[in-house]
């Protein structure tokens, strides 16, 4: 009788811990260093800009430093100030993909594309298939969720 009721629980317990640290975040300033460790001791793994999605997957003991993870599956840790889980962000996951004046290929490309792999945008609204993108300097445009990695 008790191990049926504990192996539920178990499962129950697990999954309510693997998801409280499954959040996504977003870089919410201009630059900001992602570093090997959780601490300013820790060597810079690499510099992001506003806008790059990750997902939090741990957080330091003191947890002023999350660990996270990035669109190539490589986990990192960041200063937990630098990102919030109040923005949506995406990540171009491609070499160079088009940006458009609408949610679709029959639309003009915009004057601030293409987005080249590593580019970081604001989500703004989903229509079908296609994503409504801001990027740092307020420029405004489309692209196809196929190209985006966003949690």
């Amino acid at each position: 009788m008790i191990r049926k009721m504990t192996t539920p629980f178990l499962i129950i317990l697990f999954t309510l811990i693997t998801f409280s640290y499954a959040d996504a975040l977003c870089v919410n300033v201009p630059k900001a260093n992602v570093r090997t460790g959780p601490g300013k001791n820790y060597d810079i793994a690499w510099e992001v800009y506003k806008y790059m999605p990750f997902l939090k997957v741990g957080a330091s003991v003191s947890g002023n430093w999350y660990a996270v993870k990035d669109l190539d599956g490589d986990v990192n840790w960041i200063y937990r100030k630098l990102v919030s889980s109040k923005l949506k962000c995406a990540v171009v996951k491609k070499a160079e993909v088009n940006i458009r004046k609408g949610p679709g290929k029959k639309y003009s490309k915009t004057s601030s594309g293409p987005a080249r792999q590593y580019y970081s945008y604001m989500v703004l609204k989903k229509k079908g298939a296609w994503v409504q993108i801001k990027d740092e300097w307020n420029n405004i445009g489309w692209i196809h969720k196929d190209y985006l990695w966003q949690q």
